[in-house]
């Protein structure tokens, strides 16, 4: 049956790849296109031109129209949209200038010089320069000969150098070298004790040590390819065909999609990877979209390892901001990194001369069928009757795959008809390992800082913290958010024979201070509110936060790393919505100082009772390695939901139908 499903299943999806996606005008938050990147970089090469000067393009992204702008546009779709604006960072002459350009009039708006502390963010291009200096570089040549290594077979990597105190600091990055003879899993095999210090706005090798030698890891059971696995083989997995005859329940209109009963527009930054927009869902009582989430995006990812080494103590990575998620996007690949009934969108970026890059298959969108249970009940206690009620649950996901350096980030957005917005993570990729002399756990007498995973391998401890930006717009934009706090209460007075209850006690904030939270200190529920609008009954409707795991930072405060990432000293912090404030470790990460972030900004303590705001929240995990992890790691997935509370007013989907049945030839379905 499988064999004669796989060419319908293809010729289905085929069909809907082309149907779904329809001509339209722009959407004011559409993604820039190809042509605008080559628009954006006519219109600065003409203004500098590049025959005698070398301007590189950090970052060109859609300079959004300001909020009351888009809501404008909204109420009016057939009107003329606003202005297309790109916003550019651009090195020239080594200065960042930040510079914005009019598409709709082909000119530049403003062009000013930063003056601050950071450098933005990496570009591929320059990373890939960077790497081949060792090859010519004589130093290196003679390090590699002396530890008996074959020069074509080092391939080299990228590391930010991070910021311990320096007062001034120049354009530059480390490199790290990896020994791939005999696998593809470079990482598994570090050439350890060499580094080089690469300036990037002169391109030249400036500092180079190698300090000591370490035995290389060896080549044997890293491979991770399955065309080079040998016998044994482990389970055969049994597929399973999912058939949509009608094709995809959702729609997709330029950027815009609709599903059941959620609406939103789906965008794409070098920086920041997906971003979802003006999400709304269908109240069916009331016979209208209601607001939900205005926009939304991982605003960064901090990765500091715990080895303080030399070779080591720098690597405290913040993966948005210096590298990119949008430009670390990889092709997904149909039938693996997503199901059958599957439909790809395609992204892209300007590299660093400004042409357009484009990323096949960025995006996948396919509706969930995981055997769920949207809602149950079975009664019994009615005499000589039996009631069971099942709705299966379906959902929409929209996944996008970033790879940066040695790790996989599953990047997932999934839509619910219930109301609910799960945002998930997956981990996966190779660990980040270090060169040991030990074979075995019973040799190692000091500190190593990681865990033995194989023979001269260590998988060096550290974490992850995504730190999300969420701009709820709660059936409209003024919202509070309240913390729900459960409060334990002690009976003293004989009224029950109970001693004790909990109860809440609700507790609005009104200021930046008050919405900061640390979770495990105190049990609450945290929920957006819109204090405007009420429930039938006179509650406020809202939606809630489901924080993941609770993983808060283990460094101290007064660390360099924490002090650049101090927006993960608290679970969630709530702002005023700020169209400048979006980038929580500051516009400028690499070697940053950490005076532009998220806490930085919050220290003004502005107020955020019945306004525009802005909900913050890190979810993460603190690695420890294990056997497991090597030579390629199972994905370890966490996340967090955004719930409806008192948003309707009653459960929305209790007259949901049921997908409908459907049968093929010689296949049965018994009850």
């Amino acid at each position: 049956m499988a064999s004669t499903l796989k060419p319908i299943l293809f010729l289905l999806l085929s069909f809907h790849i082309f149907s779904l996606v329809s001509s339209h005008q722009h959407h004011p938050l559409d993604s820039l296109t190809p042509s605008e990147f080559t628009l954006v970089r006519t219109i600065v090469n003409k203004t500098y031109p590049s025959s005698k000067l070398n301007i590189t393009f950090q970052y060109i992204g859609l300079d959004e129209p300001d909020k009351p702008i888009i809501f404008s546009w909204l109420s009016n779709p057939k009107s003329k949209p606003p202005p297309r604006r790109a916003f550019v960072i651009a090195r020239l002459n080594k200065q960042s200038h930040e510079i914005i350009v009019d598409l709709s009039t082909r000119v530049i708006v403003s062009d000013k010089v930063y003056h601050g502390h950071g450098y933005p963010l990496l570009t591929l291009d320059e990373q890939f320069a960077a790497i081949e200096l060792p090859q010519t570089y004589e130093p290196f040549i003679k390090s590699i000969k002396k530890r008996g290594l074959n020069l074509s077979e080092v391939v080299c990597s990228t590391f930010t150098v991070g910021w311990f105190g320096e007062l001034k600091s120049k354009r530059v990055l480390k490199l790290l070298c990896f020994y791939i003879d005999g696998t593809v899993n470079l990482y598994a095999r570090p050439v350890e004790g060499i580094t080089l210090v690469v300036d990037l706005d002169e391109m030249k090798i400036v500092e180079y040590n190698d300090r000591l030698i370490v035995p290389v890891p060896k080549a044997e059971g890293t491979e991770y390819r399955e065309s080079k696995q040998k016998p044994p083989f482990g389970p055969r997995l049994h597929g399973a065909a999912l058939v949509q005859p009608d094709g995809p329940g959702f729609k997709i209109d330029g950027h815009t999609v609709s599903w059941v009963n959620w609406k939103f527009h789906l965008g794409f930054d070098v920086r920041a990877g997906p971003i979802i927009s003006l999400a709304s869902i269908y109240d069916l009582e009331k016979q209208k979209y209601r607001q939900v989430l205005y926009r939304g995006f991982i605003s960064e990812l901090f990765v500091p390892y715990m080895d303080p080494t030399e070779e080591w103590y720098y690597k405290t990575f913040f993966d948005s901001g210096e590298f990119g998620f949008g430009q670390s996007a990889v092709s997904l690949k149909p039938l693996a990194d997503c199901p059958t009934n599957a439909v790809f969108l395609d992204a892209y970026y300007a590299s660093s001369d400004g042409t357009p890059v484009k990323i096949s298959n960025a995006f996948c969108i396919f509706e969930n069928h995981a055997g769920n249970i949207m809602w149950r009940h079975t009664e019994t206690s009615i005499p000589e009757e039996v009631i069971r009620e099942v709705r299966p649950d379906v959902s929409l996901v929209v996944r996008m795959v970033a790879t940066v350096g040695n790790y996989d980030y599953i990047i997932d957005w999934e839509f619910k008809p219930s109301g609910s917005i799960k945002l998930g993570i997956g981990l996966t990729g190779i660990l980040e390992m270090k060169g040991v002399i030990y074979t075995h756990t019973n040799q190692i007498k000091e500190n190593v800082h990681g865990t033995l995973l194989a023979e001269n391998t260590i998988g060096v401890y550290h974490d992850h913290f995504l730190t999300y930006y969420l701009d709820l717009d709660v059936d409209g934009e003024d919202n509070s958010f309240v913390k729900n706090n459960l409060e334990t209460i002690k009976v003293t007075n004989h009224s029950s024979p109970r001693k004790s209850y909990w109860t809440v006690v609700s507790e609005i904030a009104k200021t930046e201070s008050d919405a900061q939270i640390q979770f495990g200190l105190k049990p609450a529920e945290l929920v957006v509110v819109n204090p405007n609008k009420k429930t039938k009954v006179g509650n406020n409707v809202g939606y809630r936060l489901i924080p993941g795991s609770a993983t808060r930072p283990l460094l101290s405060y007064n660390d360099y790393p924490q002090i650049r990432g101090a927006f993960t000293n608290n679970d969630v912090w709530v702002t005023p919505y700020n169209k400048s404030e979006k980038w929580a470790g500051g516009l400028y990460v690499d070697q940053s100082q950490g005076d532009d972030t998220l806490a930085v900004w919050s220290l003004r303590n502005r107020k955020i009772e019945n306004k525009d705001i802005v909900l913050w929240y890190t979810t993460g995990f603190h690695h420890v390695p294990c056997q497991e992890d090597f030579p390629v790691m199972p994905t370890l997935s966490g996340g967090f939901e955004l719930r409806p509370t008192n948003f309707f007013n009653s459960n929305p989907v209790l007259k949901t139908r049921p997908p409908n049945l459907v049968r093929w030839p010689n296949c049965t379905n018994k009850p």
